[in-house]
């Protein structure tokens, strides 16, 4: 079964046989064993590679659980030796990845090093049916307004905040409010995307209608079109925190009608959560705080008159990196 699915997330026998340390013929082989014990044809094989069929993916949804369940029991018989160890794998929505991933990792490989990290970056939907199937152990998603199967955990709530181009002529209103958005050229994620359902609900809720003028799911592209144009954008705080850093943005809170996302980490009910995974849900909910304190540090108050709070950001700069 280890074969088999290092096979179907590879779709390659030769990066396969290399992930497993074997020799590829030793991996064929078991995979065709499979496949005649299994009376089921797994894999169409072409130049491109292996791809599962119907059978296959059945077999991945079926099989995957099993053998992370296996791994589980073997890391938690490791503990009673004192060590945490294990393959831990993660899922994290794009807005947490962009903020924790790089820092997160390294993290994790130099307290644990005997834990292999694997982590994927997708859409709360996609990632709720990974860990429902049993692909991943544990993500890190925007709260669904949908019921899930899935055991959910709250981590942080996190404002949301418009932003615009530092030097951009743009000036929001004294008292800004979430409708009067729709007064200005906005980019937005498309509907896939779980922060756009967030604005979009929230639109709804007060009768006004989002229209962006660009749509963009990738967002640190995102952020360097509004550091670009004199495009407007609301996201959360820690999306913006590299370009708030880095001076190219501003950001306004919202005087009335705020809007506030939650995030919160999932996992399978009836699966146990190991103690490495744990370990590694920890370092990144440790790091995704620190994230969003010092975002919104760079964000202005509801007001149009930036000059008194920049200011005050310029006299924290020094005491930042001292520290």
């Amino acid at each position: 079964m280890q074969y088999f699915l290092c096979l179907a997330e590879e779709k390659n026998v030769t990066r396969a046989a290399r992930q497993l340390n074997i020799v590829q013929p030793a991996l064929s082989m078991q995979i065709a064993k499979l496949e005649a014990e299994l009376g089921q044809k797994l894999f169409d094989r072409s130049v491109q590679g292996m791809t599962l069929t119907s059978a296959g993916e059945a077999l991945v949804r079926l099989t995957a659980p099993i053998v992370r369940d296996a791994e589980h029991a073997r890391q938690e018989m490791a503990q009673l030796g004192g060590r945490i160890s294990g393959r831990v794998s993660v899922g994290l929505i794009t807005s947490v990845a962009q903020s924790t991933m790089a820092s997160a990792s390294a993290a994790v490989a130099s307290r644990y090093p005997e834990i292999t990290l694997s982590v994927c970056e997708g859409y709360t939907e996609t990632l709720i049916d990974w860990v429902n199937t049993g692909q991943l152990d544990f993500a890190l998603i925007n709260v669904p307004r949908r019921k899930t199967p899935l055991a959910a955990h709250h981590v942080m709530d996190e404002e949301m905040v418009f932003a615009c181009r530092k030097d951009s002529p743009i000036q929001p209103p004294i008292r800004l409010r979430f409708d009067h958005i729709a007064n200005f050229d906005l980019v937005l994620p498309s509907k896939r995307h779980g922060l756009r359902l967030i604005l979009d609900e929230h639109a709804a809720a007060i009768g006004i209608d989002l229209r962006p003028r660009l749509e963009l799911d990738t967002l640190p592209a995102l952020c360097d079109v509004i550091a670009t144009t004199d495009f407007a954008t609301v996201l959360p705080t820690i999306a913006l925190r590299q370009s708030l850093a880095g001076g190219t943005i501003r950001a306004h809170r919202f005087d009335a009608q705020r809007i506030v996302r939650s995030i919160a980490w999932v996992h399978h009910p009836r699966r146990a959560v190991s103690v490495a995974a744990k370990a590694v849900l920890d370092v990144i909910s440790h790091d995704l705080a620190e994230a969003a304190a010092v975002a919104r540090e760079f964000v202005e108050p509801s007001s149009s008159g930036t000059g008194s709070s920049s200011s005050r950001k310029d006299r924290r700069k020094p005491r930042r990196r001292a520290g």
